[in-house]
């Protein structure tokens, strides 16, 4: 499946791990990485429920690698920005939800790409920073549609003006992670929620990946179309039904606050 020394693919149960393996360069991305993640998160095993995307040695992506910018021409630049495009929508709206595990720097593409999954922890090592602002850049790998979509055009336009950086506690209470755990856990707990998140209903883990962001976007009479199709097919399944009876003849646990 992956050639690319920088990326490494393991099968963990029916768990899919992968990991930028370039810690000497803080695991920064290149345009070989980025395909190399396009063609793994294209092709992932049938037998994989859940992804855990994760950064080898101290940081989880430390941005675009610098040494790899050319001098482009318009058409080029954009071009090259739309093959980020198509690599990391195979993340956010492929076969199985992706959860990150972050620690260190989650910088400029390395929160693009963050943003890009669906649950995202963050460790007391993890800080954020978009820097392109400062570069005389700007984000191209759909971070100005993911990123204000968790913090706020806001936040986002502070990020890049000022050069903020923000730690790990700041950076959940804002959006930018849903989870926080103390230094070095970061990976335990994506992938206990991987394994979590790979025993619901397939075709419940689909409509949340593939159709509660386009509900979200579109008007509310549509969205309440759209929700009342998506629920009808997902209580139609099997896997449902049987759910559902297990849940009647208690054999289901109930959500309690220490069963959440």
């Amino acid at each position: 499946m992956n050639k690319n020394p920088d990326v490494n693919f393991e099968m963990r149960e029916d768990i899919a791990v992968v990991s930028l393996t370039r810690p000497s360069k803080r695991n920064a991305l290149n345009d070989a990485l980025i395909a190399s993640l396009r063609s793994i998160f294209e092709n992932l095993p049938e037998s994989a429920r859940a992804a855990v995307l994760t950064g080898e040695g101290e940081h989880f992506c430390a941005g675009l690698d610098l040494s790899d910018l050319k001098e482009r021409d318009a058409a080029q630049g954009m071009h090259h920005s739309r093959s980020w495009h198509y690599a990391l929508e195979r993340i956010q709206y492929g076969s199985v939800p992706v959860v990150a595990a972050l620690h260190g720097a989650v910088i400029g593409g390395g929160l693009e790409l963050a943003s890009a999954c669906h649950i995202r922890v963050a460790d007391d090592s993890a800080f954020f920073a978009l820097p392109e602002g400062t570069r005389g850049i700007f984000v191209g790998g759909g971070g100005s549609v993911r990123i204000p979509r968790l913090i706020g055009v806001a936040r986002m336009t502070d990020m890049m003006m000022t050069g903020r950086v923000y730690n790990a506690v700041d950076g959940v209470q804002i959006g930018l992670a849903q989870y926080w755990v103390p230094s070095g856990n970061a990976f335990d707990k994506a992938f206990e929620l991987a394994k979590k998140i790979g025993s619901n209903a397939p075709v419940t883990n689909y409509a949340l990946m593939h159709a509660l962001p386009r509900i979200a976007d579109q008007p509310a009479d549509q969205g309440f179309l759209t929700e009342s199709l998506i629920s009808g097919i997902a209580q139609s399944t099997p896997q449902a039904k049987q759910r559902v009876r297990d849940f009647l003849n208690g054999q289901a646990a109930k959500v309690t606050k220490d069963n959440p």
